[in-house]
This record gives structure tokens, sequence and C-alpha cells, in this order.
């Protein structure tokens, strides 16, 4: 297995991040660079999300983890490759959240091609990271932080 994962923190609450995140991964886009996210049913564990990331194909995911709040889990399988994107949420004792996104390679050959592969699609994180907590904190009235 390979793994990376970039964490940020705000002011906001772990609702408000929640919600920003729930939002997202249902079709509404956070800001100019969001991936685009389209939901085949609920948003819960089983559900498929067709997934077009800025500038590319589409490709469909499957929601594997899901608890309000604190964790957001969808997983991409490219042949023996599976891609998991996670989130988690912990609340912080001031009331604001900390937020790390974390991508997971494994399968036949994740130790050889995560290297290569990893860092170009967490590139984005970062900017990602600041969409959603910005979205969070407009949602909650907080100052960037």
């Amino acid at each position: 297995m390979w793994t990376t994962q970039h964490r940020s923190g705000t002011a906001a609450p772990a609702s408000a991040v929640w919600s920003a995140l729930r939002d997202l991964h249902s079709g509404i886009p956070l800001g100019p660079s969001s991936d685009r996210f389209e939901l085949r049913g609920p948003f819960a564990v089983g559900t498929s999300i067709t997934v077009t990331p800025q500038g590319q194909d589409s490709m469909t995911s499957e929601i594997v983890e899901l608890e309000p709040e604190r964790l957001y889990a969808d997983r991409t399988v490219f042949g023996d490759l599976a891609l998991t994107f996670r989130h988690t949420l912990a609340p912080r004792r001031d009331g604001g959240t900390d937020v790390t996104h974390i991508l997971e390679i494994e399968g036949q050959g994740a130790d050889a091609i995560g290297p290569e592969l990893g860092p170009q699609i967490a590139g984005d994180f970062p900017e990602a990271m600041d969409e959603l907590l910005a979205a969070a904190e407009e949602r909650s009235g907080v100052a960037r932080g």
C-alpha cells in the first residue's frame, strides 16, 4: 500500500465542514477548482458516484465509509489497483475542526506505482482543502483561520 495525506484546520465546527463535504460529494461545487461529483443514489455507503476531476475523464467511485461529522471515504478501482480517498474530521477543543484528506493506493503494484501516480493525484489536495474549509467557514460565519 502507498499513502499520502494533507492536513489543515479551521475555526469552523465539524458540522459546517461536514455540510460542505456532503454538498461537494452530492454535486454542489464549492469553488472554481472543485471536481464534479454526481451521486447515483442516497449519500450513503454503497452508493456510486461519478467523479470528473478538473480537465480529466470521468470515473466511477463508491462510498465505502461514512460517519456524519467524522469520516467520509470513497473508492475507485482501476484494474488491480484501488484508490481510496478519505476525509477525517477531528473536532478541536476551541470549537474548530482539523481535517485530513488521505489517499491510499492498494493492490498489485501499488508500492511501485504509488510514488509516481500518487503525487499526481494528490497534487490538488491543498487547493481542494482550501475550497472545502472556505465553504465551511462561510456557512458558519467564522473568519478564515
